[in-house]
Parts: C-alpha cells; sequence; structure tokens
C-alpha cells in the first residue's frame, strides 16, 4: 500500500515537467494565458459599448463586479475554445 501511494505521488509530480503551454510571436514566446487576456479585455469593451445603449435602471450589476465577472468568463471560454485539445 505504501508503495502504491508513493509511485502515485511520484506519478502526479513528473506532470509539472511538461512544455509549458506558449506561443511563439515573432521569435519569443508568450503564454497563452496572455492571449485570452487580452482576448477578454476585448470581448469586455464590447460588451460594456453594447450595454451602454441599454436604459441605465436596466444595467446589471455594480460595474467593477461585472467587469470582472465578464473577464473571467471570457478568458476562460476562450482558453476552454482554443487551447483545449
Amino acid at each position: 500500500m505504501r508503495y502504491r501511494l508513493s509511485l502515485l505521488l511520484l506519478c502526479s509530480l513528473l506532470g509539472g515537467c511538461a512544455l509549458p503551454p506558449s506561443l511563439p510571436v515573432l521569435g519569443a514566446y508568450f503564454p497563452d494565458w496572455l492571449f485570452c487576456a487580452i482576448g477578454a479585455a476585448a470581448a469586455t469593451l464590447v460588451v460594456n459599448a453594447l450595454l451602454a445603449h441599454v436604459e441605465p435602471p436596466r444595467r446589471p450589476g455594480p460595474p467593477l463586479l461585472l467587469n470582472g465577472a465578464l473577464l473571467l468568463l471570457f478568458s476562460l471560454a476562450l482558453w476552454l475554445l482554443l487551447f483545449q485539445s
């Protein structure tokens, strides 16, 4: 039993030896989350522009909470769509 636990622990630690998820851009490597954050910021700006045309009493929630939630939603959705295979 002890052997199996130590083997499981060793195998879980070896998972960190994989290459980091990054994309080459003009010779430099950038992490994939950076592209997702930039895309999420752009999508959040678009949603804010669309919500600006809605009547002010109908806008949902405080802006700081809404923008943070939208950034998180869009960045995780982009990461799942583009970088998970």
